[in-house]
């Protein structure tokens, strides 16, 4: 580990044997920042794929490109639905078995390789890019390489390869975030052969056409059933199984996401993954790598973005000059240019150490979802501004006056979902938070005893753990940093000391935090927010400069080194920003105008309008188990919930 500056290389091993015993079997450099150290080994030299990986990944690259050159993304766009064609073109090409080893029929391919194709794919339409990542990230493939038997990865992996799609069945009317609500129900038959799954499953993404579903079931706890809930591959042609409808969407007008009914479904006991009442494990195991996904097509989208800005931005002229050199615009434009660099560093590294597999990358991958998707959406914002009237107008009305048929508004409305799936940023946000807020826990000790006075709870966190002892006066003194550290990245040298310096700044606010809240820090969900915001943007920028680092004797090196430059002084604002509101804000303001609001007392402000919702249906549909599967199968797509 290189250590920071002001830090032995002695002091450094020691507090990196010390984490590997408190349990942590790989190290994490967003952790590390959590904990308000800078561990830059970890990320420095920019990791890059092997000369073989990287061939093998342009070739195929070029292929698929060629093929995406055929397409019209505007045809899924007006007729809602991707056409069979356009699937089986990817199947062929081998895009439905990207990451699956070549024994099993697949290409084989990295994690890094994945995320290109999908930025690619995403460009076309992002249904594509939901298409493929569905089945390949949490759908069947994932699972099964994860904690599949042989033999199931022998039956189902070629299948998936060659294009039979999957999908993920977890959420249900009643259950988003939170699955231990969980209400279908897998039960084991009397002789133990197989499972009878009952339930509903609705946002079922790919439900609508997929040929294998993994579905989790909660199985009783029995004499001789662990229990719990669990992981079942699924035929999506059992008898008793019917998708109900497809549901339709403010963007994604391509996706098959569906409501799947589940009705005394066999399922053979040898389809169970893992164990009974791993489910949620593989799940969420399954997302540490899936969750790149999304920063894959939210990067592939800043790049479009990026494009039409550059091009809209010189050609329209206002008032004698481009509207690219007037500053309104302008700041806009560098905001896109540098947070695309960011988005493409951060997905890049976060890839590459998924690939490598030396690091623990869940929070890594986790703080990739949550910022590209907030950062995405700001990007696809400041594009629908800088196209003005343009940039609202849809493309099919553009081409029909004659103009260029640029889909922007397309793009703000088909991202908006990113910070909804796979977590919503506010659940990704308390994830994160309780990742890094229990390791400060951990080492603290008795910090949260209510009872203890500053002084006990001080002296409880250097007592409680070595580790901790050794780093709390560091973290409290914030002083030693030299001030020609890190030297050897010249002008971006002064940003990795920023985020060196604000890492423990961090750590000490989160300290703060605990010593004020003790056991009731985990209710102020803003404060945590603001903690996990400023780790994301330590990490981006972290990113950023190893990144243009890296580049610095390529074509492009002073390029990237001026992109990674603007970035880390747009995101070194934000930061301020969150450490400021980490302690001036209206929390407490919120939370009592929230209670008045639900408590009825404002009522009176909504008068003057009318809701015409109101008296069509329930809040959540009431889902009961269903008829036989014949009367079902007569209803399909045509299904309405039933009234209360």
């Amino acid at each position: 580990m290189v250590a920071p500056a002001h830090v032995t290389e002695e002091q450094a091993r020691a507090v990196a044997e010390e984490a590997r015993e408190s349990g942590w079997e790989k190290p994490s450099f967003a952790k590390e920042l959590f904990l308000g150290r800078f561990p830059l080994d970890l990320v420095h030299p920019f990791p890059r794929p092997g000369p073989d990986d990287a061939d093998r990944t342009a070739r195929f690259l070029v292929k698929l490109r060629d093929y995406c050159a055929t397409l019209d993304g505007s045809v899924i766009e007006r007729d809602a639905n991707i056409p069979d064609d356009y699937v089986r073109g990817f199947a062929e090409l081998g895009c439905f078995g990207l990451k699956i080893p070549e024994e099993y029929g697949g290409l084989g391919l990295s994690q890094v390789a994945y995320n290109r194709v999908l930025m690619l794919v995403g460009s076309v339409h992002p249904s594509l890019g939901a298409l493929l990542s569905a089945h390949q990230s949490i759908g069947v493939p994932e699972p099964l390489k994860l904690a599949g038997t042989d033999e199931q990865k022998r039956a189902f992996l070629p299948r998936c390869a060659a294009g039979a799609i999957s999908a993920f069945l977890l959420t249900e009317p009643d259950v988003g975030s939170d699955p231990a609500r969980l209400a279908s129900t897998a039960v084991p038959t009397d002789n133990g052969s197989a499972y009878l799954l009952d339930g509903v499953k609705l946002w079922t993404t790919n439900g609508v056409v997929a040929e294998l579903l993994v579905v989790m079931a909660r199985v009783p706890k029995g004499e001789n059933n662990r229990g719990g809930i669990s992981a079942f591959v699924v035929e999506a042609d059992s008898p008793g199984i019917t998708v109900e409808r497809r549901n339709a969407f403010m963007g994604l007008r391509g996706i098959e996401n569906g409501v799947t009914r589940m009705h005394q479904v066999r399922v053979p006991a040898e389809n169970l993954i893992g164990r009974e009442g791993d489910g949620l494990k593989i799940a969420l195991t399954t997302l540490n790598a899936g969750r790149l996904a999304l920063p894959a097509m939210c990067g592939g989208a800043g790049k479009w973005a990026l494009k039409i800005a550059r091009e809209w931005s010189a050609e329209r002229v206002q008032w004698g000059r481009p509207v690219g050199e007037h500053g309104a615009v302008a700041s806009k434009l560098s905001f896109i240019a540098a947070t695309t660099y960011a988005l493409e560093a951060v997905l890049e590294l976060s890839g590459q150490m998924a690939d490598e597999g030396r690091n623990d990358i869940r929070i890594e991958a986790a703080l990739a979802k949550l910022w590209a998707s907030e950062m995405a959406c700001q990007i696809a914002d400041d594009l629908v501004q800088i196209r003005g009237g343009r940039g609202y107008e849809t493309a099919e009305s553009l081409a029909a006056r004659g103009e260029r048929a640029v889909p922007v508004e397309q793009l703000l409305r088909d991202l908006r979902i990113n910070r909804i799936f796979e977590g919503s940023s506010e659940i990704m946000r308390l994830l994160i938070a309780r990742e890094a807020v229990d390791a400060h826990l951990r080492a603290a000790g008795d910090l949260a005893d209510p009872k203890a006075d500053m002084q006990h709870k001080a002296k409880a966190a250097l007592g409680a753990s070595g580790f901790y002892a050794k780093w709390l006066p560091h973290l409290v003194s914030g002083k030693g940093q030299l001030p020609n550290s890190f030297g050897e990245f010249d002008s971006l040298a002064t940003h990795l000391r920023f985020v060196e310096r604000n890492a423990r700044k961090l750590a000490r606010s989160t300290f703060y935090g605990m010593a004020r809240w003790q056991a009731g820090m985990e209710k102020h969900q803003m404060f945590l927010g603001h903690v996990v915001d400023i780790g994301a943007e330590l990490f981006a920028m972290s990113a950023s400069v190893v990144r243009a680092q890296s580049e610095r004797d390529s074509g492009h090196g002073a390029s990237g080194v001026a992109l990674a430059d603007a970035f880390c002084r747009q995101s070194r604002l934000r930061i301020d920003r969150h450490f400021a509101a980490l302690w001036e804000n209206t929390d407490d303001v919120d939370h009592r105008v929230a209670g008045q609001v639900l408590g009825g007392e404002h009522t009176w402000l909504e008068d003057g309008i009318l809701d015409q919702s109101e008296g069509t249906g329930p809040w959540i549909a009431s889902w009961e188990p269903g008829p036989s599967t014949e009367e079902n199968l007569a209803r399909r797509f045509t299904a309405a919930p039933k009234e209360q």
